[in-house]
This record gives C-alpha cells, sequence and structure tokens, in this order.
C-alpha cells in the first residue's frame, strides 16, 4: 500500500490547512499538524493515501463526531473525501497526556478518579449519539495547558484500527468503552497498564494467579471504592458477587461524587477576521463551505457534579469577613477624625496654649516588599516516624497551577489521630529573606489551624512563630505581626481540616513577599 507521505510539509489543503510537521504516519494515514491561515491557530490534520481502505468510514465518522458539543470531546472542524485527499481536520490539543502524568508515579488517587470522570461523561454523551471510542489509551486523555481535560480520537481512532464494525451491537461498543475506562483509571492509580502492549510507555501492570493485581495490590493508599470500581470494569474475577459495570454511564455514575479538578480561567480570544475561503469546515445542508468555528470555550461539565460541601458552610464566614471590614472601616474613620481634631485643635491654639507634650511622631512608611519566589519545597513531618509528610507533592504547591496541590496523609480526627501534634509544607528560600506576608489557598477543606513561621534552620523549635490563621479553606494571607529573617518558610498546620469525611491539610499554591 501506497502511504500519504507524497504529500509534504508546506503543502495547503482547501487553499487553507498549511501543513506543516508530520507527527504521526501508520498504513496509509498521516497525522499532521498545520495551520488554519484562515484563523491564525493550530489544527491537526488526518490525511490518507489514495488506496486507503477505510476513507469513507473515517469521514462519515468524523462527520457524526462533529456534531457532539461536550467540550471534553476532541472538535472536528472539517472532514473532505476526494480522489486527490481525503482529510480530516480537528482541533490541535496541547497539555500533558495521563502517560505523562503518571512518568512520576501514580497520581493521587482523587486526582485520578476526577480524570476518569470527566472522560466517562464526555462518553456517555458520545453513546448517545452512537459513536463510540473504543481505543482508550493514555496518550487519548489529556490534560491541556489551560486545565481541561479533553478526550482524543473519538470516532477516527477506532476506524483506523479497525476495531469497530457494521454489526456491533450497542451493548458490545458500551462494554468495550467502560473496559477502556477502567484501564484509565488503573493506569493513573498505579503507573501500570493493565493490558497488552506498554501504550505511552507504561510498564504492564504485574499479575496475580495469572490475573492483573488489583490497583490496592500494586499501590498502597488506593480507597476501597475506587479499587472496587476498578475491579467490577475489568476485573470482574476478583470482585466475585458484584455486578460489572458495563457501560460509560455506570462508570460515570460509580465516580459521580469525586470532586472535580478546577479549569484554570482562560482570556477570551479576540474575535477573528475571518477570510473567504473554496472549502471552510463540514457540508450542511443549509451551507456546504461553512466557516470552522473556533473551539467552544470551557464550559463545566455537565451532568452537575456532585461535590462534598465544607462542613460549616460559606456563610459563616462571609459573615465574619463582612463584619471585619465593618471594624476596619469604623476603626479607619475614628482615626482620620482623631487625627483631624488634633491639627485643627493645634492650629487654633497657637503657642499661647502649649501645655508642653511631646509632638505626636508620624507613623513609619511600611517597608516596600516583593514576591519571592521558592527554591523547592518539602512536606514537613519532625514528630512522625519517617519524618516525611508526602514530600512527593510539595512541588505542586509552587507550580503555579491552583488546579494541584500538596496534601498530608488523610487522619482520622483533627488532631491528627493523637499520632503528632501538627504537620506542615516546609518550604526553601535557597537565601535569607525578611518574610512579611504569606498567601496560600488552602482548598476546599472547611476548618483546621495553622501557623506561618520564619526561620534558618529546618528544627521546628528553631522556627519562630510571626502569624496564625484557623477556619482554613480558600485564600488566607498570614501577615507577620514583625517581618522575620530566614531562609525557611513553614506552613506548621497545628488542626487538620475536615475533608471527604476525613481529616487532611492541603495546600493547592503559596506566594511569599519579602522586604526589598
Amino acid at each position: 500500500m501506497s502511504t500519504s507521505s507524497a504529500i509534504e510539509p508546506g503543502t495547503k489543503l482547501a487553499e487553507r490547512f498549511r501543513l506543516e510537521d508530520r507527527v504521526h504516519e501508520s498504513n496509509g494515514a498521516t497525522l499532521w499538524k498545520a495551520i488554519d491561515e484562515v484563523l491564525a491557530r493550530p489544527v491537526a490534520v488526518h490525511t490518507f493515501a489514495p488506496d486507503f481502505p477505510r476513507v469513507d468510514e473515517v469521514v462519515s465518522a468524523a462527520r457524526t463526531a462533529s456534531r457532539l458539543t461536550d467540550p471534553r470531546l476532541t472538535q472536528v472542524f472539517d472532514a473532505t473525501e476526494d480522489d486527490s485527499c481525503s482529510y480530516v481536520v480537528s482541533e490541535w490539543v496541547t497539555g500533558e497526556n495521563l502517560a505523562d502524568l503518571v512518568a512520576a508515579g501514580p497520581l493521587e488517587p482523587e486526582r485520578a478518579a476526577a480524570l476518569v470522570a470527566e472522560v466517562a461523561e464526555a462518553l456517555v454523551h458520545a453513546h448517545e449519539a452512537g459513536v463510540p471510542h473504543l481505543c482508550l489509551t493514555p496518550e487519548h486523555l489529556v490534560w491541556t495547558a489551560g486545565g481541561t481535560v479533553k478526550l482524543l480520537g473519538l470516532g477516527v481512532d477506532a476506524v483506523l484500527a479497525d476495531v469497530v464494525h457494521d454489526n456491533m451491537r450497542v451493548e458490545e461498543a458500551a462494554r468495550g468503552d467502560a473496559e477502556g475506562l477502567g484501564r484509565l483509571l488503573y493506569a493513573g492509580l498505579t503507573g501500570h497498564w493493565p493490558g497488552e502492549g506498554s501504550p505511552g510507555g507504561l510498564p504492564v501492570a504485574p499479575m496475580d494467579n495469572g490475573h492483573f493485581c488489583t490497583p490496592r495490590q500494586v499501590t498502597a493508599g488506593v480507597p476501597g471504592y475506587l479499587d472496587t470500581i476498578v475491579c467490577r470494569a475489568i476485573l470482574p474475577e476478583s470482585k466475585r458477587g458484584q455486578t460489572p459495570l458495563a457501560s460509560p454511564a455506570e462508570i460515570a455514575d460509580a465516580l459521580s461524587a469525586v470532586p472535580r479538578p478546577a479549569p484554570m480561567p482562560m482570556p477570551a480570544p479576540p474575535a477573528p477576521v475571518v477570510a473567504a475561503s473554496r472549502s471552510e469546515g463540514l457540508e450542511t445542508a443549509e451551507s456546504p463551505h461553512r466557516p470552522a468555528p473556533p473551539p467552544p470555550p470551557y464550559q463545566p461539565p455537565y451532568p452537575p457534579v456532585h461535590r462534598p460541601q465544607p462542613a460549616s458552610g460559606g456563610g459563616l464566614l462571609g459573615k465574619v469577613a463582612v463584619g471585619a471590614i465593618v471594624l476596619l472601616v469604623m476603626a479607619a474613620v475614628g482615626l482620620g477624625a482623631w487625627t483631624l481634631g488634633r491639627s485643627i485643635g493645634n492650629a487654633g491654639g497657637g503657642g499661647d496654649t502649649d501645655t508642653g507634650a511631646a509632638p505626636t511622631p508620624t507613623a513609619a512608611a511600611s517597608p516596600a516588599t516583593k514576591e519571592v519566589k521558592p527554591s523547592s519545597a518539602e512536606g514537613f513531618d519532625p514528630l512522625g516516624n519517617d519524618r516525611d509528610e508526602r514530600s512527593e507533592l510539595a512541588h505542586l504547591a509552587l507550580d503555579g497551577k491552583p488546579s494541584t496541590d500538596w496534601h498530608s496523609e488523610s487522619y482520622p480526627s483533627a488532631d491528627f489521630g493523637r499520632l503528632k501534634s501538627g504537620v506542615g509544607l516546609l518550604i526553601d528560600l535557597k537565601k535569607s529573606a525578611t518574610v512579611t506576608e504569606v498567601t496560600a489557598d488552602f482548598g476546599p477543606v472547611s476548618g483546621g489551624e495553622v501557623e506561618l513561621r520564619v526561620g534558618d534552620s529546618k528544627s521546628l523549635d528553631a522556627l519562630t512563630k510571626v502569624a496564625d490563621e484557623s477556619g482554613l479553606g480558600g485564600k488566607k494571607a498570614l501577615t507577620a505581626k514583625s517581618p522575620k529573617q530566614g531562609r525557611y518558610v513553614l506552613l506548621w498546620f497545628t488542626e487538620a481540616p475536615s475533608y471527604q469525611g476525613r481529616y487532611r491539610v492541603q495546600v493547592n499554591e503559596v506566594k511569599i513577599r519579602a522586604v526589598k
């Protein structure tokens, strides 16, 4: 079979899509990174050799997929079957796929479950339209540069892999994608692949008596309910007596209570100026040559996600914040009135009413500050057996992404199960600085207490407490009562906030300010 490699970089399709880089080529189908010169954006383009045997099926599948509106599915912009060159144009997605995310080790169980839950919900909508995926591998699940989940290859990849056929029953397709979702969850929880081959370079999952080991057998700390979901999807022999999960809808329902990764806000792009083009998008009855629309902005996933609500609710915190603001305003007004009265009194009394009192000193100006970029961070557990508290996650509190976090182990009570008096996140500034304020995002938690400590040693006793805060949750600013110089900044939690029925501390992001 000839291939489509005769098409060279620089080729322009439909007087619009300029091919730039050949990404992958196999059996007469080539994936390119291209530029849509009308809308000035990168796109993905599949081209096919003239004798590629399944061109009509690929184009038909792409056109069907283009009608789906779930923002978690890769959007198809154009699909053309032509004697000279058939092609499919779709959204170009940048980010890290699941194989990239687990390259350094398994994901946190909740995060792995959240990513797969997003894909499962997107597939529910695809199956309702009669479009299964059937090729779910770690490379198809992408956490985008914009902080959203994308599923690649819907419809098209199944035809290219020749795994879909005309007489495939709906139940068979649903079962195939349910198993694929189970494998994705297994990969996220363990960093291994429970199947043939090694997609994305993942190692094959270990075996036990001829069966893949369950996630909990491979990775410590996997919650029992997630282990059960995986087993019901792909390892039914490990959960005898429990009904298998046989469709994306059942997987999505089983994961419906998992907290989802928060999307990062993305600025709205300026409206592009669209020029006329000979072939601009998928053909429709109304307009055979309409412009390809830009990708829709990320919208909250549907169906609605059930997230655990903080135990204390937001109302009390809101009232406390409003009350504090009112008191500050009243204090400022009172200080202004007092200062004005003193000024008027001094001006009117002149030298004849001198009481001998010393002049009121002028308040010193606050020192100028700047943001200090930390060098590294580690989980701090000087009172624990291993003296470490999830240090492998500590860098996530410094990565500039509010959707990632460092968090501690989970404990049965707010006092850390009476095992220790606290745990913390220790931040190394690399060199000493006079710290004035630390702003931390404590995530979707409720309650808890934290101290801000600063010093030049990693010893708890040598780190001086300069501020404290209680009622954690969301962003909090810890301002030093007296700025303290030191190389190390410690967020020392003396009480753990509640989280999903247990207790753990969490830091999504940290910003540190120091004297210039």
